[in-house]
């Protein structure tokens, strides 16, 4: 066990990490001032405007008397059970990644520093880069909060204070789970225990969701006997021994003034956060040093199976694959092409954040898709239905963003140190963007163009609406694609091979503001285009207006980026 104190070599980890960041900043804003103030101007504005939502939803629910205050605390409860949820998750994935893949870990490992600091310095980065995006999001709610509340300026430090103790408990939890997964991803035990509890959720989640039965309440008027029942659906969320509970608990009795009952569960957080971060500084670091050992020792995580077992091993494992006789018979893909597909996809399944992430998010669509089809059973008016085709445009698009931003725009910078052997090959750099261009945006297609028509088959529409939406996200996937290329050519990061790394960077924050302001302009140009009103159909002229205006911002936005990344990689010296 390490003595913490001055001397400890944390505190050295620490200081040389905020010093490295701090430096890292000040070089991102020596060498482009303008893209700077352009980040942090969308970061003012994304809060500014965050907040103005959050503070119109309150006001409005606000409105309806009884049923306003009715809602409000179960939905914070949800809201903050999904998320840590998610922070849970999100902490596993970056902790496994961190811990186990990344070289200065291994590094690390080799210096004569104790394992329990190396697990702590590594438990702090992970926790900082899986709880950012969940400040950004929730300090405007809580903002708006007390500001529809009317709190005392005390609230917004004791609140803001709270999300910092509970960030905590899921970034401890998340790492310890991801050392079990360490240890034990290769046993199987573990695999059909997993496949156990994803089944069983599965099945528990179908019938949570198939209880009870609201189109007959909906349609008689019965709006509370309505309200009632979805609320009993949000019962879960309210399980007294959820950190979420007290966290949302904690704040929102602070807001009403009852000091002693927040006090208590202001104790209740900070006792377990307190108990989990002497866990993580005494126990867990021998058992961190066992699953490193197992994880860089372990061939393949099925090489338990006996199948696995029997898959030709040395140089027979170097045969032709299934995905390249696959390759070979598209025609137009030259060996190149497919030699650097096969290279990307390999490296793509070899990393299991990678694909456990990707996972992830298709369910979430599928949970979409599946959901989107009770819309159509509730609105019949021409505006409610343009309304929410749009918002459904809308929503695929930004997974889509999500996924390009996460996936798309760190594969130029994952070909790393490596980079100077595939730009002395014949194939050349510039090549090596574009295949990596049409890949993404090929794949993409597929993905966006299935999800387009089965929400919009789901949503009731006709064939010549759902031709238009087709168009509008293909238009809209090639160019989220090409910003993402694009953005990852100008703003390579060739020293770290994590993506989740690459992404959390000055050109993945660019990448996705970029995404979501072209989003946002998009979804508003091509609603000038649709006939909200009946009686009132857009004239030619704001028809023309739409379609063009949108069509050029497309273009020009894309062509740009890639224009800029293609220059980027011709004077890159390597």
């Amino acid at each position: 066990m390490s003595t913490s104190g001055p001397k400890d070599p944390i505190w050295l980890l620490v200081r040389v990490g905020a010093l490295s960041m701090w430096r890292r900043g000040l070089a991102i804003r020596q060498q482009s001032r303008l893209l700077t103030l352009c980040v942090a101007l969308f970061l003012g504005g994304y809060m500014f405007m965050t907040f103005q939502l959050f503070a119109g939803a309150l006001k409005f629910m606000g409105r309806f008397p009884g049923v306003g205050s009715m809602l409000t605390e179960p939905l914070m409860f949800l809201l903050f059970a999904f998320l840590f949820v998610l922070l849970f998750i999100s902490n596993l994935i970056i902790g496994y990644s961190n811990l186990f893949r990344n070289r200065e870990a291994a590094f690390l490992l080799t210096r004569p520093i104790p394992f329990e600091s190396v697990f702590q310095w590594k438990l702090l980065e992970s926790s900082l880069l899986a709880s950012w995006a969940f400040l950004l999001l929730i300090a405007p709610f809580l903002a708006a909060f007390g500001y529809h509340k009317r709190v005392d300026w005390h609230f917004y430090p004791v609140s803001f204070g709270l999300l910092g103790l509970f960030v905590l408990l899921p970034g401890v939890l998340g790492c310890f789970a991801a050392l079990v997964v360490g240890r034990f991803l290769d046993r199987k035990w573990f695999h059909i225990l997993a496949l156990g509890i994803g089944i069983s959720l599965l099945l528990a989640g179908g019938a949570w969701y198939r209880g009870g039965n609201l189109g007959e309440d909906l349609a008689n008027g019965r709006i509370i006997a309505m309200l009632d029942q979805l609320l009993n659906r949000t019962l879960f969320a309210q399980f007294p021994l959820l950190p979420s509970y007290w966290l949302t608990s904690a704040v929102m009795r602070w807001a009403e003034g009852a000091y002693a009952a927040a006090g208590f569960y202001i104790l209740v957080i900070l006792s377990n956060a307190l108990f989990l971060c002497a866990v993580a500084a005494s126990g867990l670091g021998r058992g961190f040093y066992r699953a490193t050992a197992e994880a860089q020792g372990r061939d393949s995580v099925f090489g338990r199976w006996s199948w696995a077992q029997r898959r030709p091993q040395g140089f027979a494992a170097l045969s032709v694959s299934w995905i390249e006789r696959v390759l070979a018979r598209i025609p137009g893909l030259g060996s190149e092409v497919q030699a650097l597909i096969v290279k990307d996809g390999r490296m793509f399944w070899r990393d299991a954040t990678q694909w456990v992430q990707t996972l992830m998010l298709f369910g979430l669509l599928a949970v979409y898709v599946f959901n989107i089809r009770y819309f159509s059973q509730q609105f019949t008016g021409s505006f409610w239905i343009h309304l929410v085709a749009f918002l459904n445009l809308g929503a695929c698009t930004l997974n889509l963003a999500t996924l390009t931003t996460r996936f798309v725009f760190p594969q130029f910078s994952l070909e790393g140190k490596r980079i100077w052997i595939v730009g002395m090959a014949p194939i050349g750099l510039e090549r090596i963007v574009w295949i990596k261009f049409w890949v993404a945006t090929s794949l993409s297609l597929v993905l966006t163009l299935s999800l387009i028509v089965l929400s919009s088959i789901s949503l009731g529409f006709t064939a010549g609406k759902t031709a238009l939406f087709c168009v509008a996200t293909a238009v809209m996937t090639v160019c989220l694609n090409a910003m993402a290329v694009g953005v990852g050519a100008m703003h390579p990061n060739f020293r770290e091979d994590q993506p989740s790394k690459i992404v959390s960077g000055f050109g993945g924050t660019l990448c996705l503001m970029l995404s979501f302001l072209y989003i946002v302009i998009s979804v508003a140009l091509l609603a000038l285009v649709a006939t909200w009103r009946t009686d009132a159909p857009p004239s030619a002229l704001r028809i023309t207006a739409g379609a063009a205006g949108f069509l050029v911002l497309s273009v020009s936005l894309g062509l740009t980026t890639m224009r800029l990344g293609l220059e980027r990689v011709r004077t890159l010296e390597v």
